[in-house]
């Protein structure tokens, strides 16, 4: 059986998360910036997302990122974010992946106790630093793009869990950050089904009645991720500065 493409990938997880990192295999998408490979990539090379999110090699929460020459000179690595929905202009976990798989597979230069890189990614310059230990990645803290409150105290209504106040804020995607006690559910483990179905309510009806867009690049639209902030959390506190 003969091959028209070889790819190499290294499949991590944030803590369950999945991160499959394309290593090789895909060559320079063009493009002068991040942002614009990423255009170039969904307009002409969507199929390679597909074959390496959808079943059988993924599934329905499959992520991934596709690592890529910087367009920058103050980065070391680009990186094209995929995921089964399409391609996210920034991924916290999927950095987080991405960081783990270049120091231990030696692509960077790896420097103990600490190692920082810089990552090209269509939504900016996002730098993280990774602790190490006998050349092993223990932990990973990340410095974002700049974050912003889009809006304060928003409303939409969902079929069954009625009117709901929301804040929505940008921090590399677009959050609807929402107190769980509005929505009558306790924060225990056995509602998770009832999160997730409210979480995947929430962010159908807020992108079919007020879909956020970024006010300088409209190109990054629509809310991707549900913040549901459960009692004591500092979600309302810190709203103003969306941090992975």
């Amino acid at each position: 059986m003969r091959s028209d493409r070889v790819l190499h990938a290294v499949d991590s997880h944030t803590e369950g998360m999945p991160t499959r990192v394309i290593t090789g295999g895909v060559p320079v998408i063009p493009g002068d910036t991040m942002f614009d490979r990423r255009r170039y990539f969904l307009e002409n090379l969507d199929h390679i997302r597909k074959f390496l999110m959808n079943e059988p090699r993924g599934h329905a929460a499959m992520s991934g990122a596709i690592l890529q020459p910087p367009t920058r000179p103050d980065a070391d690595w680009g990186v094209l974010f995929i995921e089964v929905s399409g391609c996210l202009p920034m991924c916290g976990h999927g950095t987080i992946g991405v960081a783990t798989v270049l120091v231990e597979a030696g692509m960077v230069e790896v420097q103990e106790p600490v190692t920082t890189i810089r990552l090209d990614t269509p939504a900016g310059l996002v730098v993280v630093d990774v602790k190490v230990e006998q050349r092993a990645a223990r932990a990973v803290t990340l410095r974002n793009v700049p974050s912003f409150t889009l809006g304060l105290d928003r409303t939409v209504k969902t079929a069954d869990f009625g009117e709901i106040s929301y804040d929505v804020a940008f921090g590399g995607n677009f959050y609807a950050i929402v107190e769980l006690e509005s929505l009558g559910i306790a924060f225990e483990r056995t509602n998770k089904q009832r999160m997730l179905d409210a979480g995947l309510a929430i962010m159908a009806a807020v992108n079919q009645s007020e879909r956020p867009e970024h006010p300088e690049n409209p190109e990054i639209a629509g809310c991707h991720h549900v913040y549901l902030a459960a009692p004591g959390s500092t979600a309302r506190h810190s709203r103003h500065a969306m941090r992975w």
